[in-house]
């Protein structure tokens, strides 16, 4: 096969392998098909919707980006946007893990770091923890004249995956799988990939934290948990109720857990979020729920050394 040769790493965005957990089989309860999204450049699914915000904005060379990040989505942006010639600035929380500071800052980004409110623990970010980074993203935007991507109010977001990821899952897996579940963080991927799949007769599961599953309802005991980029404790505007067919929770040591079985068994380094879904998945499984199920994983354990999860 002829290699392939692409003008810029956004063009190498996307097309991620699918690997079947069949060395977790007994473990988890069935069969578990998992989408290797760290993978892509930077690392995680993120770098999807940074390609797509920025391109869907047709942003002249030389304007000025400001987003707020938990590191994930900073990272693609600051690909994205030195590939288009774009200054990138990103806001993101103290209690992010210092990894994600690192490799946006080496790969041309400025980082902003905002010191988490009163109460909240270093590597846990609540939401009034984002609050604050919010505050001051809109800040730096407004003396800075910048384009601000939103990614969690930005329908680019759910396109990226409603027209990329999902359909290749769909490609992929096809009808092996009866269900996916997904960790929900700013609401694109689940929302994205939900809108491609439930017409095919996927149910769909949204899964939260234990302390804080707002999305099922329930109330907020715990805000504080270690899986970074999700469960804030608020509804995403870019949440859509109706295609959620269940919700499940997970506990942050259930996603440290899996996480590391993963590594351990597959071979898969990934960091908690994934631990989250396969939680999730687990779950359906031995319930009686699904025989089927497909999860992302979402970004690399790479970016978690500094935490309890690898430390």
């Amino acid at each position: 096969m002829l290699p392939r040769v692409f003008a810029d790493a956004t063009s190498a965005i996307g097309g991620t392998p699918v690997v079947e957990l069949a060395r977790m089989r007994d473990v988890l309860g069935g069969t578990v098909y998992l989408k290797l999204e760290m993978m892509n450049p930077g690392g995680s699914k993120k770098d999807r919707i940074a390609l797509r915000m920025i391109d869907d904005a047709k942003l002249r060379r030389g304007t000025p980006v400001v987003e707020l990040t938990s590191g994930n989505t900073g990272t693609g942006l600051a690909i994205v946007c030195a590939a288009r010639g774009l200054p990138f600035t990103a806001v993101m929380s103290a209690g992010n893990s210092r990894e994600r500071r690192i490799m946006m800052e080496a790969l041309g980004a400025t980082v902003e770091l905002v010191p988490q409110a009163p109460g909240s623990q270093p590597g846990r970010v609540s939401g009034a923890d984002l609050a604050l980074v919010e505050a001051r993203k809109k800040q730096l935007a407004a003396a800075m004249s910048a384009y601000v991507p939103d990614q969690f109010g930005n329908r680019s977001n759910v396109l990226a995956h409603e027209e990329g990821t999902g359909p290749e899952l769909w490609r992929d897996v096809g009808a092996n799988m009866d269900a996916f579940v997904d960790f929900v963080g700013s609401a694109g991927t689940f929302v994205g990939i939900a809108r491609c799949l439930k017409p095919k007769g996927i149910r769909c599961y949204a899964v939260e934290p234990a302390g804080a599953p707002v999305l099922a309802g329930g109330s907020v005991s715990n805000a504080n948990h270690p899986i970074q980029g999700g469960g804030y404790a608020f509804k995403p505007p870019l949440w859509d109720a109706s295609l959620a067919d269940g919700f499940l929770t997970v506990t942050g040591e259930e996603a440290q857990r899996w996480t590391r079985l993963l590594a351990r068994h597959e071979g898969i380094y990934a960091g908690y979020s994934t631990g989250a879904n396969l939680a999730g998945a687990s779950r359906l499984l031995r319930e009686g729920q699904a025989k089927a199920v497909a999860v992302l994983a979402n970004d690399t354990g790479m970016k978690y050394l500094s935490t309890e999860l690898w430390g």
